[in-house]
């Protein structure tokens, strides 16, 4: 999305938002959804997520989507660079599509109600039901430590974030699953306890397969990968990109089949070919008749070259505008708070604060 397209929709000021009935206190659907300030997106999390997000605004008149970094400080920061991935996380969004006129797009720390619901809510969940997640099993196994208490109950925050705006739908990836499902338990115990009715949020499942490393596709494609050719990032270079599809672990037959359980490796290239050109599996199967797996590598490398080349052009055209990066994440939590806000203070009086 252009720079100029996305000022003129930052003309909405907090008064026009007021009156903009897309985003009242009361509507029918609303979707919430945040994601980490890891920096530049990688090709699984913009088919995994950005993708969705982006045909979300347009089906659905209330959307809010958060740059989390409260979430993202469980592990360990560098401030400045913290400061300046949040920035890169909002030139990506920007770029792929994300759109302020129809979403609104905000940094959750700036929004003090997030940290504040979930305390309250984290005074309604059991220590037994936080363990049994998956994510804090996986975290911290093989450590000498157990663990933070940040990383321990960010589910409960979480929860928090979706909840604080009565989001009714959450998109979502299958791991992901469980954290949803603690949500809903929360809002029924909060609703129980206190004669209320929070929304209980549905999951919307993404539809995309998800993307594998590309040296170890039995492993989701990840930024903390120590391999460097395993991850495509969505700013990487045409020599880069086709470097590490050259480089990707494949197995010794040539034919190009689509078998995730027998050739991974192969499997893994067919998903990402099926998510950049928007084809089914089997259209992409049938179009890589004769060719052998390292012509397909380049196949595939191109059209993600070709895909992206737009989007990187953006994205490093907006990183140099910093204050208008800014700006945007200014309006959004402005937005935000004219959400939370309200919906928090009938909490406080529902607890007893106020």
């Amino acid at each position: 999305m252009s720079a100029s397209l996305v000022r003129r929709s930052l003309g909405l000021g907090p008064k026009a938002f007021r009156g903009d009935a897309r985003y009242c206190s009361k509507v029918a659907n609303r979707i919430f959804s945040g994601i980490q300030p890891t920096g530049i997106p990688h090709l699984g999390n913009y088919f995994g997520a950005i993708e969705t997000w982006v045909r979300l605004q347009d089906e659905y008149s209330s959307v809010l989507y958060s740059i989390v970094d409260l979430h993202s400080i469980t592990v360990p920061q560098d401030a400045g660079k913290l400061r300046q991935n949040i920035l890169d996380m909002t030139a990506s969004l920007l770029a792929c599509g994300i759109n302020p006129e129809q979403s609104v797009l905000f940094q959750q720390s700036k929004i003090s109600e997030h940290a504040a619901l979930a305390w309250i809510l984290g005074c309604l969940t059991s220590m037994p039901r936080l363990r049994h997640l998956p994510q804090w099993k996986m975290k911290t196994s093989g450590q000498r430590e157990e663990g933070t208490l940040g990383l321990f109950t960010y589910p409960v925050l979480q929860s928090a974030d979706i909840l604080l705006y009565k989001s009714t739908h959450v998109p979502v990836g299958e791991d992901q699953m469980q954290h949803l499902e603690l949500a809903q338990d929360i809002a029924r115990i909060f609703n129980n306890q206190y004669g209320y009715s929070i929304p209980i949020p549905k999951a919307i499942l993404s539809k995309t397969k998800k993307i594998k490393s590309l040296r170890n596709p039995a492993t989701k494609m990840s930024k903390s990968d120590p391999e460097r050719l395993a991850t495509v990032y969505i700013t990487d270079s045409a020599e880069d990109v086709l470097l590490k599809f050259r480089k990707a672990v494949t197995d010794f037959t040539s034919e190009v089949t689509y078998d995730p359980e027998t050739r991974p490796g192969v499997s893994n290239l067919v998903a990402v070919h099926r998510a950049v050109t928007g084809q089914t599996v089997e259209e992409v199967v049938e179009h890589s008749k004769g060719l052998d797996t390292a012509r397909y590598k380049n196949l595939v490398a191109e059209a993600v070259i070709e895909k992206f080349a737009p989007i990187k052009n953006e994205i490093e055209r907006l990183q140099a505008e910093q204050g208008f990066l800014e700006q945007v994440l200014h309006r959004g939590a402005e937005k935000a708070k004219e959400l939370a806000c309200p919906f928090y203070q009938e909490i406080q009086k529902l607890v007893g604060f106020s």
